[in-house]
């Protein structure tokens, strides 16, 4: 009905949690208020844009209940036996683990909400406190007062909701992240076949441009260089054959 510290850290530490919320489970949460309820209603619609809280703004508020609830409890009034001082056992890796290992991880989860490699540890180790916690409640009922045993039940319930809120936020988040990586390997394919297409088809021709029309030559007008025909004889030229070499005179 209980389990020791020794169990209670190796199942915080070592085995990974399946992080997995019904929607049922969600619808409840909603329902409830708290800021467990604004994470688990603030799921996004498919193709709105979704932004990841910090896991404190989730579990923090369950977290100090437990915290308060587990640190109130009297176990002197409980009935004496193995089933108490097994209860205490987990009782006191309970208040250790939620001073030591668990306030850091919550560190690295606000820093880095929508990084899954920061807010999975968180989850899995929720998951190991709240089996814990089932334990100890199982066992107030066996051995503690009616009052510790509501206590316990309460801070258990609020818990649950808050783990189920935060798997809902660690299950959209992953849905975001697989989409966006499916986009980019389609973009990435498309490139690639872009690119080997237009390394396949060989580029056109340079086109040489048409050689200039030779210009046109002006034409000079050429001078004539010929006298006039008055222009006076030359007096050693020749006569023409038949032609007499001085020609009479005109008589009076």
């Amino acid at each position: 009905m209980s389990i020791s510290r020794a169990i209670f850290v190796a199942t915080v530490f070592f085995p990974p949690m399946i992080v997995c919320a019904a929607q049922t489970a969600a619808t409840q949460t909603a329902a409830s208020g708290g800021p467990a309820a604004a994470a688990a209603s603030s799921t996004p619609a498919a193709g709105s844009s979704f932004t990841p809280v910090a896991p404190s703004d989730i579990l923090q508020h369950s977290l100090d209940e437990v915290r308060q609830t587990v640190g109130d409890l009297k176990l002197d009034k409980w009935k004496k036996g193995s089933v108490r001082d097994e209860a205490e056992n987990n009782i006191n890796a309970i208040q250790r683990y939620m001073q030591g290992t668990l306030p850091a991880l919550m560190k690295e989860g606000d820093a880095a909400p929508g990084t899954l490699s920061k807010v999975l540890p968180i989850s899995r180790n929720v998951d190991a406190l709240y089996n814990v916690l089932v334990h100890v409640e199982e066992a107030s009922r066996v051995s503690a007062p009616g009052d510790q045993v509501g206590q316990l039940q309460q801070a258990l319930a609020g818990l649950e909701k808050a783990r189920v809120a935060f798997g809902n936020q660690l299950q959209q988040t992953a849905a975001v992240q697989e989409k966006q990586m499916v986009e980019l390997h389609t973009t990435v394919q498309t490139q690639a076949a872009s690119l080997k297409a237009a390394a396949a088809t060989p580029p056109p021709a340079p086109k040489c441009p048409a050689p200039p029309a030779p210009a046109k030559k002006k034409k000079i007008p050429v001078k004539s260089t010929t006298t006039p025909s008055t222009a006076t004889p030359n007096p050693t030229a020749k006569p023409a054959a038949g032609t007499p070499a001085n020609p009479p005179a005109k008589t009076q």
